[in-house]
């Protein structure tokens, strides 16, 4: 059985191991403004040092939340296209440090 690297969970319940691109995008396609407000990705470990989220704003679209507390990043956007932000969170948690994971390997020419 392979390890799980991480995972996402909705306000709903819902929870999928090392989600996909097409994954993040039905979740959050199905988050509302009334009991599914946001999903959260985060290594699938105690105390996790990184973790992303998206959530239904108010006024329409969505406000996506990326920390690593390793890396000192804390960015806050918002986007109206599920597509995008499925996209852009799955590069970005492919850029995390995972335990269990080979650290990955940076060159510099």
């Amino acid at each position: 059985m392979a390890e799980t690297y991480c995972c996402v969970d909705s306000e709903n319940g819902h929870h999928i191991d090392d989600p996909s691109e097409d994954a993040l995008f039905d979740l959050i396609g199905e988050l509302n403004d009334s009991d599914n407000t946001f999903i959260v990705i985060q290594p699938d470990e105690d105390d996790p040092a990184w973790f992303a989220s998206v959530a239904v704003l108010d006024e329409g679209g969505y406000e996506i939340v990326r920390r690593d507390s390793t890396r000192r990043e804390h960015e806050v956007d918002t986007d109206t296209s599920i597509g995008r932000i499925a996209n852009d969170l799955i590069i970005w948690v492919a850029g995390r440090d995972f335990p269990g994971r080979p650290p990955r390997q940076t060159n510099t020419f």
